[in-house]
Formats: C-alpha cells, structure tokens, sequence
C-alpha cells in the first residue's frame, strides 16, 4: 500500500457505540494495530469506539474481526456484530446469517421492525473462564474499591461473554465516577487480560419489565454509550443475584437494548436497532 492509498469504510452505531467497517472479504485486507489506532482516533481519524474488519470465513457467512482504539482486540462485541448483520443483511434481502468471531459464531435476525437479535451464546461462568487470577465464586469476587467521592464498590460479578467483564451493583449508577475506577478494575492484577467494568443499578423491577441502568468502562476504549456484551453480562450477573428474572430492558447512556437469557440458563439474546452514519474512504497508507 502505498503513502496515498486510501480503503473505502462504512461508519455505523449502535446506540451510540460507533464503529468503522471494512471489507476485507475478497483482498483479504486487515488494518494493522498502529492502523486501527489511527482510525479510531477521533481527533486525527474517522473516530469510533471500535474498528471492524470484514473477513471470509470457512464456518459461517463471515468473519468479523474487532480492534480497540488502542490496537488491541476484541473477542466480542454485540452492537458491532448487530451493525455488521444489518449491513451484510441489507446486500443479501434476507434477515438471518450467522458471524463469525474470536469468540465463537453468533447467529443474527433482523425483526421486521428493523432491530436485530444476536444470540450472543452462552456465558462463561467459572472463575478459570473470566478470567480471574486465583479461584473464588465469580459471582461474588473478592474486590472492593471506593471512587473519588467515596461510593463503596463491593463484590462484583464477573461474566465472559467472549470477553471478561465485571458487573457492579450500585444503588445510583450515575453517581459512581467512571473514569476513577474504571482503569483501575480494568487493570487490576486479579484481572489477568484486563476486563470490562460495568455499574449497574436496579430502576425498577417485575416479571418481563425490569429496567436496570448500566454504565460501561470498556478495556482498551474507556466509556463507551453502549456496550452489547456488557449487556449481556448485566443480565447473567442480574440473573445470578436474583435482580431479574431473565428478562431486562438494559439504559444505557446511548439507549436501551432488550436482554434476554433463556431460562434453561444457556444462551443469552440481545435486541436493538442499528443505525448507518456515512461512507468515506482513509488514508491508511499514512500509517504503515
């Protein structure tokens, strides 16, 4: 690739947690991680929470593959896997494939009203599977922290939903100062490959209509509006506690996705729309 080459991209949100799309199905092309940086830097880039790359795949429809702001990847990433389905699904007029990523193969529905539902598999549980750096009750791990202004963060639980995330019940989520402890639960040592952090608080409660509020910390992008998987650590981890029943509807800063674990206790399905930003074309060749 030369200096002045450019690659055609897509921008695409979902609830406000924005990503930019290539295709790489038929070249074969990948952004390095100093590329991805680049992009995803929202000063000297296109700017988005993740960089998402298009790939062909043996197993599924597709490969999806994520990168961070920071270079690094992801696993996982449900408002991305929703944007992708959408895009994929308005060249093909169907309205089900499925997407493969590190985390696994995520099979995709779009609803006649236009939402998508992700089956974002089935969560892993076990404190080896987080994962954690010694053995305890992921439903209850030994941490406890204190933000700036004093709100006592105690016991959170931890779920990988094709990446590690910890969920912190609150009485007010809006009250916890994110940016403060957010970095140091991500990097704390009883985290081994970082972690997502989440806090969450219970806004109201009753069968099929729980509404909790959740505030995302995201490993290698910091606050996000939205976060899907951590979505869909809320529910498992609500579930766990006993806060819900299966079922929430998940307030997010970007807008609300609808949660679902299955009561057989397996497979966790999201809900939410999808939304396309602009087409353009960058310079990558700058950045090699």
């Amino acid at each position: 690739m030369s200096k002045h080459d450019t690659r055609d991209f897509v921008k695409m949100h979902g609830l406000g947690n924005d990503f930019v799309i290539f295709d790489g199905r038929e070249d074969g092309f990948r952004p390095s991680p100093r590329q991805a940086a680049r992009v995803a830097d929202r000063h000297f880039g296109v700017g988005c929470d993740q960089v998402i790359t298009l790939e062909p795949s043996s197993t599924a429809d597709l490969f999806m593959r994520i990168q961070n702001p920071d270079g690094s990847e992801s696993g996982a990433c449900g408002n991305a896997t929703r944007c992708v389905a959408a895009l994929v699904l308005d060249e093909t007029g169907g309205d089900q494939l499925v997407i493969e990523t590190l985390a696994g193969l995520l099979a995709c529905t779009r609803l006649p009203d236009g939402r998508v539902t992700v089956d974002m598999g089935v969560p892993r549980l076990d404190w080896t599977e987080i994962p954690l750096a010694r053995a305890m009750d992921s439903g209850d791990i030994d941490l406890q922290l204190a933000d700036k202004a004093g709100h006592q963060l105690v016991a959170p639980v931890g779920v990988n939903m094709g990446n590690p995330h910890a969920v912190f019940f609150v009485a007010d989520a809006e009250a916890i100062d994110l940016p403060d402890i957010g970095p140091r639960v991500e990097h704390n040592p009883l985290f081994p490959e970082r972690v997502n952090v989440s806090v969450a608080s219970l806004m109201s409660r009753a069968k099929d209509h729980t509404r909790i509020r959740v505030r995302v910390w995201e490993r290698g992008a910091g606050i996000t509006l939205a976060c899907g998987s951590a979505s869909c650590a809320v529910i498992v981890a609500a579930t766990r506690r006993g806060l819900a029943d299966g079922r929430a509807t998940i307030v997010m800063d970007g807008g609300e996705l609808e949660l679902q674990w299955r009561e057989d206790d397996t497979h966790v399905l999201m809900t939410g729309p999808t939304a396309l930003v602009f087409r353009g074309a960058f310079p990558l060749g700058d950045t090699l």
